[in-house]
């Protein structure tokens, strides 16, 4: 169930429904099995639904979904992993269903529990319910943010979708760069705002957060959902830690291998996925792919395939060629709306497809482990964060390329120093999992397995994997010269892997910077739209810089200028270019 959009207005104006219709449409990909709508003009509301079908193939969960009591109206986007757990709750209470899908678990719950059911849901989820009886559509996202949800508030009402694209439907729409999140974009490869977006006027719905519309506009946005903090008054060891962490994670993954079509695993080799598809394969025959780089060194097939032997699944692997990244670069743009820079954002689309076309339509993947487990060396920061030692926390974040946002970052650093009781760790710790991760990696995995219609799931990322970590302190993280810790004595006690793959470290990253430099025709395709007539490089003033990168093969200038790394910011550049020619442009052109 995987595309929602939808408006709330004042009712002095009215939506037509080819518009609703064709902002759906933008969204098939999330959502090519089943679709539905729902319009109230008397009411001012509108709704559309586009399902990806997992969990109960029948009509019996088709969206929008109603309640006959109430007349209550549910389109939802995701998984809730806790569903059979919260039925039998329901049916304890007397409540009879209709379906076998979780869909249906969700909307007795917002009818059970109103707005409060949210915390009860241990899922990934993009939410819009509407209750006709206080005339108050609600909108909420998952805990962690592995859903997208954006909206745009306007004079007349309020527009809701799970991805910008949708608003370019909209009669009148002209889409604008918002030049904030231009600079976060240009210094942090992604915009690290919880509500901002690249597009100037769209927001977005920060992780664990809920709103209500009334009359077509915004009257409460809270949070749902707050981080914990470290546990000190638990004393219990090594051994009873580890046995907590074990059957947790072990739940969750069972629940995450619920589906009633194929599940498939992308196994890197390296200790994150290994670890969730070992106690997989414990539970249910198991499916697992790796990826490999033609023309590079990075490739971690070998590693998978000897996890592979070691958890007897069945695995296949997929091999990514630098001229498959150049024939999809440009549509990659069209994709990962809300831009970023991760390396990995082709290469992972393409790794998608491969699997839709093995016939895996749910892929568990190990996102959210060093982000949550201190997996990074960033982690390593002093256990005090003076005025110096948070502007190189900056520069490291900022990737060597930094100058106008260290107020920024310092604020929301700030914030989480206060929330932490100033613990260093637990302070770097908010800022990768709140900020980073849902604004970045995880909408990267959300966006390339949507593009394919392929529904990704991350176990590390569970609400209650996240609370068992941001409650126990940073020693059992860093510990004995290891980081993620606990991940790798759960692998070691319970003997998971093979024994060098606990302690084995990170590997690199997927797409090498170099290709720009290396590779003389993906150079020549880049210069031309980076120092295009127009192009948004001159428009910020950066056409020199890149014409010394392209021209005179110039790495960067000098430390300490803020432009250090031209490779860098020429694929950043890139990225911007073609993001531009798909959404600063009317729809049509």
């Amino acid at each position: 169930m995987c595309a929602i959009v939808g408006w709330q207005h004042t009712g002095a104006v009215t939506l037509e429904p080819e518009v609703l219709e064709r902002m759906a449409e933008s969204l098939n990909h999330r959502g090519p099995d089943d679709r539905g709508s729902f319009r109230d003009p008397s009411a001012g509301v509108a709704l559309a639904h586009r399902r990806l079908s997992i969990i109960d193939l029948s009509q019996a969960s088709h969206q929008p979904m109603k309640d006959r009591r109430t007349g209550t109206m549910l389109i939802y986007n995701g998984e809730l992993y806790n569903f059979r757990a919260l039925r039998l709750e329901l049916e304890a209470l007397g409540e009879r269903f209709e379906s076998a899908g979780d869909t249906e678990v969700v909307l007795r719950s917002f009818v059970a529990w109103g707005p409060a059911c949210f915390e009860r849901f241990a899922g990934m989820f993009a939410i819009a319910v509407w209750d006709p009886a206080s005339a108050t559509l609600h909108l909420a996202r998952d805990a962690m943010g592995m859903k997208p949800l954006y909206y745009l508030p306007l004079e007349h009402g309020v527009f809701f979708a799970s991805e910008l694209k949708a608003f370019r439907a909209l009669p009148g729409f002209r889409a604008s760069a918002d030049p904030l999140a231009i600079q976060h974009y240009l210094e942090f490869g992604y915009v690290f705002d919880e509500h901002r977006t690249m597009l100037a006027g769209v927001r977005k719905l920060p992780p664990g957060h809920r709103l209500e519309v009334r009359a077509g506009k915004v009257t409460v946005e809270v949070a749902w959902f707050t981080p914990g903090t470290p546990d000190r008054s638990d004393t219990r060891g090594e051994s009873d830690r580890v046995d907590e962490f074990a059957n947790l994670l072990t739940g969750v993954v069972e629940e995450h291998l619920i589906a009633d079509v194929p599940v498939g695993l992308l196994l890197s080799g390296g200790l994150d996925s290994s670890v969730v598809a070992a106690l997989a394969a414990r539970q249910a025959p198991l499916r697992t792919v790796s990826m490999g780089f033609g023309g590079s060194a990075v490739d971690e097939r070998a590693n998978a395939r000897d996890i592979s032997r070691f958890i007897g699944s069945q695995h296949s692997e997929v091999l990514i060629e630098p001229e498959d990244v150049k024939r999809e670069i440009a549509a990659g743009a069209w994709v990962f709306d809300d831009l970023f820079a991760d390396w990995g954002t082709v290469t992972t689309r393409l790794l998608y497809r491969r699997c839709r076309e093995m016939g895996l339509k749910v892929v568990l993947a190990g996102e959210g482990a060093d982000e949550l487990f201190g997996g990074y060396d960033i982690f390593r920061v002093p256990q005090r964060l003076g005025l110096w030692q948070q502007f190189r926390l900056y520069q490291k974040y900022a990737g060597r390329r930094h100058g106008k946002l260290f107020g920024q970052f310092r604020a929301v650093l700030g914030d989480y120093l206060a929330m932490s009781n100033a613990d260093s760790f637990e302070a770097v710790r908010l800022f990768e999992s709140r900020r980073q991760l849902p604004n970045q990696y995880v909408m990267k995995v959300d966006k390339a397995s949507m593009a394919e219609s392929v529904e990704a799931r991350t176990p590390y990322l569970d609400r209650r994997i996240a609370e068992f970590a941001y409650r126990t302190p940073r020693e059992w993280w860093l510990r004995n010269g290891e980081n993620k810790y606990l991940l790798r004595a759960l692998a070691r006690q319970r003997k998971l892997l093979p024994a060098q793959a606990s302690g084995r470290a990170k590997f690199g990253a997927p797409l090498a910077a170099s290709w720009m430099d290396d590779d003389t025709s993906f150079r020549a395709f880049a210069r031309d739209h980076v120092l295009g007539p127009g192009s948004q490089t001159r428009a910020l003033g950066l056409g020199k810089a890149m014409e010394a990168y392209f021209g005179q093969g110039r790495a960067g200038y000098r430390f300490p200028s803020g432009l250090s790394l031209f490779r860098n910011l020429a694929w950043r550049l890139l990225l911007l270019e073609l993001w531009a020619g798909h959404y600063l442009t009317a729809p049509g052109q």
